[in-house]
């Protein structure tokens, strides 16, 4: 039988794709836009005030060489030890040791972490220098311990920009080489995690034990939330016994996109930690109410973003486990982003077993099918938050619903309300925001709004206000 394999000839993509502009991907982009706004549409501001852009290429590396032209475990240390990490699942945290964690868990953004990390670790190192040790002596004795939350390319970057800037601040005590390494311990975040639909945590936890892996944690904790602690270990055991993330140093490395973020951290950062010291160091300014001062407004910025929906806590503030209860779940009190929403579960969980009945919302769904379809499941999401019990019909007549939702077009609602509201005792709300109809809804009998831009804890308490359920 005639040999008719022939020799494989060589893949040569560069002559299948041949190479593509800037000019031209950014002229394409303005077509696709046909006159929107390019910022707006297309340009991601993050809480540190970062704008993160919707592509990156090689270009955006210009200027990192020092960053990026190097091998792990090599000055400036952006690419880690080159060595695999430390399943750490017990690990008590030396006193003394610089927690970053706390400060992510009160709510810091990532370029406050880094910035008050670093700030501490130099007064660290100033106080062991000062007990008569050398700077190379005593730089790597200083622990720093870092939380990772669900950010997950930020979380990669974080860390690679950390071991950049403790080398450049280290260095002005004249350490140079490995003593300049920063050592990292990392956590798994606390702020975002929630005792409804619990298992979203053990999904959370896999992506933060990810993203600390790869950003070059020398050790690794990751902490169970209301899962079982043997599975938070397993989730170590799988990435580096069947992932063989171990294997690989810094695969992170030379991604233009997180280069670029690695370095812009690290340059927002240095500016925060430099005002630190202009003020007389971490140890004044935490003294002086500054650093709690920040945390709080970063906090309270994110605490209102989730509020409002517009960060999404899956199982919390949006697509909730509707089935679910957590009575007997609590936990005290600690800041956790997802607490209001557990408080107001709660409550309607405490005033069911009161009352023996949990209240019930009727989703009240009429004309138009692609509005009353969209606007009942976005109440779906919205209502369940609060975990009431949910109907949806197109009559209102016979039933024993608490409220009742209209769910229908803008062009509709007026003649719906007057049609419904005086046949039924119970609050009218409509599913929307018709704000050229809110008076002449509202004379009608409407007594509330629901929708995208209302926040969400507030008007889930009033709702709960109304219906009489103790506080």
């Amino acid at each position: 039988m005639p040999d008719t394999c022939k020799e494989a000839e060589p893949l040569n993509l560069s002559a299948e794709f041949p190479p593509i502009s800037t000019a031209a991907w950014e002229a394409a982009i303005a077509a696709d836009l046909k006159g929107a706004d390019y910022e707006k549409r297309l340009v991601w501001r993050t809480d540190e005030g970062l704008k993160v852009k919707p592509y990156y290429r090689k270009e955006d590396l210009a200027g990192l060489e020092g960053q990026t032209d190097v091998a792990p475990n090599e000055y400036p240390f952006a690419r880690g030890a080159g060595a695999g990490w430390t399943i750490a699942q017990y690990l008590t945290i030396p006193a003394g040791a610089v927690r970053g964690d706390l400060l992510h868990d009160s709510g810091a953004t990532a370029v406050q972490e880094l910035a008050y990390a670093l700030a501490e670790g130099v007064d660290a190192l100033v106080a062991l220098t000062g007990t008569g040790l050398t700077a190379d002596d005593a730089a790597p004795r200083i622990q720093f311990v870092f939380g990772v939350g669900s950010n997950y390319f930020f979380e990669i970057a974080k860390l690679r920009a950390a071991r950049l800037l403790w080398s450049q601040a280290v260095s002005a005590f004249g350490v140079a080489g490995e003593p300049g390494r920063m050592r990292i311990h990392a956590v798994t975040a606390l702020e975002n995690k929630s005792v409804c639909d619990p298992w979203t945590n053990l999904l959370r936890c896999t992506t933060e034990a990810l993203s600390a892996i790869l950003g070059g944690c020398d050790s690794l904790t990751v902490r169970s939330f209301h899962y079982p602690e043997r599975l938070a270990e397993n989730i170590q055991l799988v990435l580096k016994e069947e992932a063989h993330l171990d294997k690989v140093a810094d695969a992170a490395g030379g991604s233009y996109y997180i280069e670029a973020l690695t370095a812009s951290l690290a340059r927002e950062a240095w500016k925060l930690f430099q005002q630190v010291e202009a003020e007389g160091g971490y140890a004044a300014a935490k003294q002086s109410g500054a650093v709690d001062a920040a945390l709080k407004q970063s906090r309270d910025t994110r605490a209102k973003a989730v509020s409002s929906r517009r960060r999404t806590l899956v199982g919390v503030n949006n697509y909730p486990n509707l089935n679910e209860k957590i009575a007997g779940s609590e936990e005290p009190s600690t800041g956790r982003l997802a607490e209001p929403f557990e408080k107001l579960r709660l409550r309607t969980e405490r005033h069911a077993a009161r009352t023996g009945r949990t209240p019930m919302v009727l989703l009240l769904t009429h004309g138009d099918l692609k509005m009353r379809m969209a606007r009942a499941q976005f109440c779906q999401n919205y209502i369940g938050c609060a975990g009431f019990q949910i109907a949806e019909s197109m009559e209102y007549a016979g039933t024993d619903a608490d409220i009742v939702v209209l769910c229908s077009s803008d062009s509709e609602y007026l003649a719906l309300a007057r049609e419904v509201c005086p046949n039924v005792k119970v609050p009218v709300v409509v599913a929307g925001n018709p704000k050229d109809q809110i008076e002449a809804l509202q004379q009608a009998g409407v007594t509330g709004f629901v929708h995208v831009m209302a926040n969400a804890v507030d008007t889930l308490t009033a709702w709960q206000d109304r219906l009489g359920m103790e506080a």
